[in-house]
């Protein structure tokens, strides 16, 4: 009895040693952090201990030791200063309280370049795994968007971790604990928000890219490339390149975050001049945008070549005056006139705000967050859509604008009304058209008579619209087959498809007189088309030209003062 007693006291002073190293241990890193599975997620905040190695010398076992340096308690949102070659050490303690749930380590930034997370199993063993995008992402423990480390815990027992950083451009990621039932929750509302944007990127390219060849728009073809490239610069920022294109390129997945952006900004710039017509505008502004556009690759060349500390020192100023520049000439076109540049402004200022916080956090002003992560992908979805309906606007706006060019010497510029050639034309067919068939069409000629009353009386620009005016009453008063032509400054030709009755043809002229006198949106009551109509029943035996030539005559010997409007000609 005496000897189990004495064996009892030697384990019980055993064992109140090991929980006094345990003890201290733990309160080497700071406060212990219990991972609860009801919350799912949890952040490092202030229950870890940091330190810099200023020369990226020391080794896990005299940190371990605490030989190293002087910990400091971390502060969340805190940007650690970093540079090549040096390293920034975490420790702190972790507590499972139930072994059923397994837990991670995430550090979300797909940027990072290296991080090795490190403990000791109970054997006194280290146990290390790396991840970052200087190494292959299919050689990470965890292959993923960004590092995430399976946490090797005992239930009930603290473990300490050790966490060593190594990034050229700072570190300001927090240090997230998550349970694999969170994680599958965070997966899935990822995978939603990436699918939106990747195919909304690729549902964008494939109808850019049908539209180009048969509208013979080379503005489709710059949209396309321009949305390519960023859809790849975003598909390295977030990890998904490196994921799913290139796992086993860890020298390409490090550099092509950096070196696709410029390349996506020069194809930007040269989009942006094609909208704008900005080769016609001006030279000069033209010859900017692309000297910009070849910085902007001679850029990314150079970032793939020069010593990785110096990257983030290339892009930043770069795509900075690149953005600043491409906004400058976008304004300057749309003071100029032009009606598409407004828009391509209001379609740039998601992207410049998007783009604005990622360039902040590469510069160390921002830590990693959600928006500096995620704000270009959002600024670029309200892009596309806006970006894609002025290329349509414009597209429809450079069709009609080539009908019109390719009609000149078919209608008339200011109306759009066919002119007095093919109302020549028209007529001479409806003629013929009326004799085959055996039965009578009209043809009138209206003419304007009030035009000198009107500009003496009211504003003298009043009178250059009145013809517009008066245009659009006639066509409203036409059938979808009857034809109407703009044949001189004030002058009509009409032809009415027949049959036609009696009545109908003694009806056709009052109408259109008492709808030219119709009061007009916006003006004086006063202020209307009084009219003279001259009109005659085809076919009458002549041809086309000696018909218009009895209705001008009719016209030219009413007297000026001449209360009457219409006047039949048989």
């Amino acid at each position: 009895m005496e000897k189990r007693r004495h064996w009892s006291a030697r384990w019980s002073v055993l064992a109140v040693v090991l929980v006094l190293l345990l003890g201290g241990r733990a309160a080497l890193a700071g406060p212990v952090l219990a991972l609860d599975a009801a919350a799912g997620e949890l952040a490092l905040d202030g229950h870890g201990q940091a330190w810099l190695d200023a020369d990226g010398h020391a080794d896990l076992a005299s940190v371990a030791a605490g030989t190293a340096g002087a910990w400091v308690a971390t502060v969340p949102g805190h940007i650690y200063p970093l540079r090549r070659g040096q390293a920034l050490w975490f420790r702190f303690t972790l507590s499972e309280a139930d072994d059923n749930e397994r837990w991670y380590l995430q550090v979300p930034y797909p940027g990072v370049d290296r991080v090795t997370l490190s403990t000791q199993d109970p054997q006194g063993r280290w146990i290390e795994q790396t991840a970052g995008d200087t190494l292959a992402v299919a050689a990470w423990p965890l292959p993923h968007r960004h590092p995430l480390l399976p946490l090797a815990l005992m239930p009930g027992t603290p473990q300490q971790f050790y966490l060593r950083v190594e990034n050229r451009n700072g570190f300001g990621a927090p240090l997230q604990f998550t349970s694999e039932r969170e994680l599958v929750r965070q997966e899935q509302r990822s995978g939603l928000v990436l699918g939106i944007y990747f195919g909304l990127a690729g549902l964008s390219i494939v109808l850019a890219l049908l539209a180009a060849l048969p509208l013979r728009d080379a503005a489709f073809a710059w949209y396309a490339l321009t949305i390519g490239l960023m859809a790849l610069s975003q598909a390295c920022l977030t990890g998904i390149a490196g994921l799913h294109l290139w796992p086993r390129q860890a020298w390409w997945n490090d550099v092509s975050a950096i070196a696709l952006p410029p390349a996506a900004v020069a194809a930007l710039l040269w989009f942006l001049s094609t909208v704008v017509s900005l080769p016609e505008r001006s030279r000069r502004s033209h010859l900017l945008l692309a000297v910009l556009s070849v910085a902007c690759l001679a850029a990314a060349g150079a970032i793939l070549l020069v010593d990785p500390g110096w990257r983030s020192r290339i892009l930043v100023p770069v795509m900075v005056l690149s953005i600043l520049a491409a906004i400058s000439v976008v304004a300057w076109a749309a003071s100029r006139g032009d009606r598409h540049a407004g828009w391509l402004l209001v379609a740039m200022v998601p992207v410049a705000v998007g783009a604005s916080l990622p360039l902040a956090r590469l510069s160390g002003w921002l830590p990693v967050s959600f928006w500096t992560t995620h704000a270009m992908q959002i600024g670029i979805a309200i892009d596309l859509p806006l970006l894609m309906a002025v290329l349509v606007a414009r597209s429809q706006h450079r069709r009609a604008t080539s009908r019109r060019l390719h009609g000149l010497d078919r209608t008339d510029p200011a109306t759009g009304l066919i002119n007095a050639h093919v109302f020549l034309e028209r007529l001479q067919r409806l003629i013929a058209r009326s004799g085959r068939l055996k039965h009578d069409s009209l043809v009138l000629l209206v003419d304007i008579a009030n035009t000198q009353a009107l500009r003496r009386d009211f504003e003298p620009r009043w009178a250059d619209e009145l013809p517009l005016r008066v245009a659009g009453r006639l066509q409203s008063a036409a059938r979808e087959f009857d034809s109407v032509a703009r044949l001189a400054d004030h002058r009509f030709g009409m032809l009415v498809e027949g049959p036609l009755t009696v009545d109908e043809v003694a009806a056709t002229g009052p109408k259109i007189v008492a709808r030219c006198l119709m009061p007009f949106k916006d003006r004086p009551l006063e202020w209307v088309a009084q009219v003279r109509v001259a009109h005659t029943l085809v076919p009458s035996g002549h041809d086309a030209r000696s018909v218009v030539e009895r209705l001008d005559a009719v016209l030219a010997a009413v007297p000026p003062d001449s209360k009457r409007a219409v006047f039949p000609v048989r």
